[in-house]
């Protein structure tokens, strides 16, 4: 468990069987098995029941007429194996199609993982068919967790762009929320990132800081992360504070950019902007959604006119 507990799109409860999927017999063993479930994703989307809790739809392997890849998710407590396959959603009544960012915060524990987890294989094999090295197509491999250059043997492994994000916090303790260029009007957030090669953590956190608002930053502190698989990011979260010795908290220089504007809020500001329509909180699908309610004490709603804890 994360400083931040419950995160959306880090709840997976399988075991990913990462050391049997080279295992060629085991992996078809446990396909042809009735028990094994089995559920399709097309471009992101897969098919759902609409119920008081969402809840994937899966199929048996002989239901699946036509799919163009398959990927071992893992195995359950209960020796229960999970696929999924990439190709066209079947048509099954009283189901429909659904992705990460509109149920991924409503699913279970297990089918928010598998989701995630299938997502961000899907996209990966979709956009890394070739081999970088000598330009040949490649094949899945390893139950949809490598792809194989048949032309040279060289190995090729799913694409992960790690991203911090950062929540500052002032000596009083207010919190630093910015827009960037296309966010909606109201839409405020904490500053992120991508890492750059060479670079630690730590400092692509004070980087990106500095860069996006012209703050220097002290006590970088990681508190967690989730998967982003939209399309293929690691978010991973730090709490720090201003440095008031090298910048005032006052002195914001935003990047135009990046930022189109920042600002900081007490705890009492912030709950009457968000009140009041006049600013919305990121969605509880993302990890600045844990942040700015661990910072706040509570949950907070995005939507206009929601009353907060």
């Amino acid at each position: 468990m994360t400083e931040l507990g419950w995160l959306a799109l880090a709840r997976g409860t399988l075991d990913r069987m990462a050391e049997r999927r080279r295992d060629d017999a085991w992996v078809a063993e446990i396909w042809a098995d009735p028990r094994t479930r089995v559920f399709a994703i097309e471009q992101g989307q897969a098919l759902v029941q609409v119920r008081d809790i969402p809840s994937l739809v899966f199929v048996s392997a002989a239901e699946l007429t036509e799919t163009d890849e398959r990927y071992l998710m893992g195995v359950d407590t209960d020796g229960v194996a999970y696929f999924a396959v990439s190709g066209p959603l079947p048509v099954i009544e009283g189901a429909e199609q659904s992705d990460l960012r509109r149920i991924g915060a409503l699913l279970s524990d297990r089918d928010s993982g598998l989701l995630t987890h299938a997502v961000a294989l899907q996209h990966w094999h979709a956009t890394h068919r070739h081999c970088p090295r000598c330009g040949a197509r490649t094949e899945p491999a390893a139950a949809g967790h490598v792809r194989v250059c048949p032309a040279d043997g060289s190995e090729h492994f799913p694409r992960l762009d790690p991203a911090v994000i950062m929540l500052i916090a002032d000596a009083a303790d207010r919190v630093l929320l910015a827009r960037g260029p296309a966010w909606p009007e109201a839409m405020r957030s904490v500053l992120a990132g991508f890492v750059e090669p060479g670079e630690s953590l730590e400092q692509a956190v004070a980087r990106e800081v500095r860069e996006e608002v012209g703050l220097v930053v002290r006590d970088i502190r990681y508190v967690g992360s989730q998967p982003w698989p939209l399309p293929q990011s690691l978010m991973l979260g730090f709490f720090c504070r201003v440095d008031e010795g090298a910048t005032p908290p006052e002195d914001l220089r935003p990047d135009p950019t990046e930022i189109l504007d920042a600002a900081w809020y007490t705890r009492e500001e912030f709950r009457a902007a968000v009140e009041a329509g006049e600013i919305m909180a990121p969605g509880k699908l993302s990890i600045a959604s844990r942040m700015i309610s661990h910072w706040y004490g509570g949950e907070v709603s995005r939507f206009r006119g929601s009353r907060l804890p």
